[in-house]
């Protein structure tokens, strides 16, 4: 969330080498001679990313798109990683060799390093079907060796690359051997379970390049990663379950048996709020937006965050300081008074950690400790019902999940828990937020995306749309109702003016455009998402100050729309 008015998050400029790369010539190859082969390994990315590291965990595997064979690499540029895959190339000294890749989606670069004369790249912007990135280079007199390497760019949306080449005498490293059946997983176990799904973690398989999960002897999922949640379930049920290893020789044996039991009852966190709710930030400080009291947020706001909890010297602690001398004198007892009258008419108000400029790090056991405690703390002195997870910097999702259930554990089963990830944080399952809220499930309450300050991004249909529009809103929340969030915890984030973001505005009549087409199937764009979402929990804005300074046109005229959906 942005604490400046009209402030747009900074955004490096592309490199000047990709640029440069716009206007190189390609050199002519020439017709290969016999000997040539291509040195790449695993080029089609058939056996997973074998042969290929990856920056921060940022790539996987899918089975589409591809442009050949049965898998392509996706890669998601992520804070300030983007999202690099490379990988070491054996080659001859003084020969010529062309690099070459198939891409899709985000910007794409692809060059080699180490070359021993110039290194090269070239790239492409946004792309919604295949495209060729070709270029060449000349090795040195002692090079052995070069590193190949694809990256997107930042804030982005994720890439996908295919059938890579680096075309040229042969360097001693041969071509792929032909791939064998890979082994039965080993280390399967239930990782967390809700009222209607199961969630399965297992050891990776080498040269494996995808994963079946059975339920009691049924496929029931095709997965790239070692792991995958289980949907559809009922409550109080016992279930079986295995997994077996695949690629292009074939499917493995089964691995052995685990079972789980789906909980009770099901959702997250709810305390009384709607069916469907509207959330909005509340300033504490003052950036030119109408400064407020608690008090003066319109009564169309069920969630109300308080912006923001700051950290502390301890790793993971945060605090909360109200800004009295920029509000105008208000004071803390009337603050907890407010908030005390604001639930008292049915509302609840979380305490928000982050935002654009907030740094909260919760990397191991102990500051996730230091978290939840800290967080209770807040709770018991300013009457918060709960926590608002604003970290744009990124999270840790074992530890941040550590750090929510021991909360949900002091604070009970009332305790509201809300996220506002940025649109790339939730473009894929892979990302550390969205793994974040498909751990604690069963106790969050609502994800509302910012789709705003962010580019064009890719849909759940794997096109690429701009923001500001319906389509932008209704592909990219698909995303996260076929990602394993419950449509009750999916809510659409976005800026109640022109002055409360960089980019991404839209009119209150797009909001509900896009509540109606996800909800009912009415009123949508290009993009029809192939069911309804009947039970989709609403809207939230940034912010309710920014909303003041306009009137309250935005509170106005999409609050009554989100509590009148079905």
């Amino acid at each position: 969330m942005d604490r400046a008015p009209g402030l747009l998050r900074p955004r490096r400029t592309l490199a000047a080498a990709g640029v440069a790369a716009l206007v190189l010539s390609f050199l002519a190859a020439g017709n290969a001679a016999a000997a040539d082969v291509n040195n790449a390994r695993n080029a089609g990315f058939e056996s997973g990313l074998g042969n290929w590291t990856c920056s921060a965990g940022s790539g996987t595997t899918v089975s589409s798109p591809v442009h050949g064979g049965t898998a392509a690499l996706k890669a998601s540029p992520a804070g300030q990683d983007y999202a690099q895959c490379a990988q070491t190339v054996a080659v001859k000294p003084n020969s010529t060799y062309t690099l070459s890749a198939w891409v899709q989606g985000g910007y794409t670069y692809l060059g080699a390093t180490g070359t021993g004369t110039t290194d090269v790249s070239t790239w492409t912007p946004d792309s919604t079907s295949w495209k060729q990135l070709s270029t060449t280079f000349t090795t040195g007199a002692s090079t052995t060796s070069v590193t190949v390497y694809l990256h997107g760019w930042y804030g982005q949306a994720a890439y996908y690359a295919d059938d890579v080449s680096v075309f040229g005498p042969d360097g001693g490293g041969g071509g792929d051997p032909a791939p064998t059946v890979p082994a039965a997983p080993a280390g399967l176990a239930v990782s967390s379970t809700t009222s209607s799904s199961v969630s399965l973690a297992w050891n990776a398989v080498s040269g494996a390049t995808g994963y079946n999960v059975y339920r009691g002897g049924t496929k029931v999922a095709a997965v790239t990663g070692a792991s995958a949640t289980v949907t559809g379930l009922s409550p109080s049920t016992s279930y079986s379950f295995q997994v077996t290893a695949t690629n292009a020789a074939g499917e493995s044996t089964k691995s052995a048996t685990v079972t789980a039991t789906t909980a009770a009852t099901g959702g997250g966190g709810t305390g009384g709020l709607p069916r469907h709710a509207v959330t909005g930030y509340w300033q504490n400080f003052n950036n030119g937006a109408t400064v407020q009291r608690i008090s003066d947020v319109p009564s169309q706001y069920d969630i109300i965050a308080v912006a923001f909890a700051d950290a502390t010297g301890t790793p993971g602690a945060v605090t909360f300081n109200l800004d009295s001398s920029g509000l105008g004198g208000y004071s803390v007892d009337q603050f907890k008074a407010d908030i005390r009258a604001k639930q008292a008419a049915g509302k609840k108000v979380v305490v928000s950690v982050g935002g654009q400029n907030g740094t909260v790090s919760v990397n191991d056991s102990s500051s996730a400790a230091n978290f939840a405690n800290s967080l209770y703390s807040l709770m018991q002195s300013y009457g918060f019902d709960g926590v608002d997870i604003d970290l744009e910097n990124g999270l840790n999702p074992t530890y941040m999940s550590q750090a929510l259930r021991q909360l949900s554990t002091k604070a009970g089963s009332s305790l509201i828990i809300t996220m506002a990830p940025q649109t790339i944080d939730m473009q894929s399952t892979s990302n550390g937020y969205f793994q974040t809220a498909l751990n604690v499930k069963d106790i969050l309450t609502v994800v509302n995306t910012q789709y705003y300050n962010s580019g064009s991004m890719l849909g759940c249909d794997g096109k690429v749309y701009s923001q500001g529009s319906v389509d932008f809103l209704t592909a990219l929340a698909c995303i996260q109702l076929q990602g394993g969030l419950s449509p009750s915890q999916v809510g659409l984030g976005v800026p109640a003016s022109p002055s409360g973001a960089g980019s991404g505005y839209v009119s209150p009549t797009v909001v509900n455009n896009a509540l109606d087409c996800l909800a009912k199937g009415t009123g949508c764009g290009t993009f029809k998402p192939s069911k309804t979402y009947p039970d989709l929990r609403g809207a939230m804005t940034w912010s309710t100050n920014w909303d003041a300074a306009s009137g309250n046109a935005w509170s106005n005229a999409v609050g009554p729309h989100v509590h009148a959906l079905p």
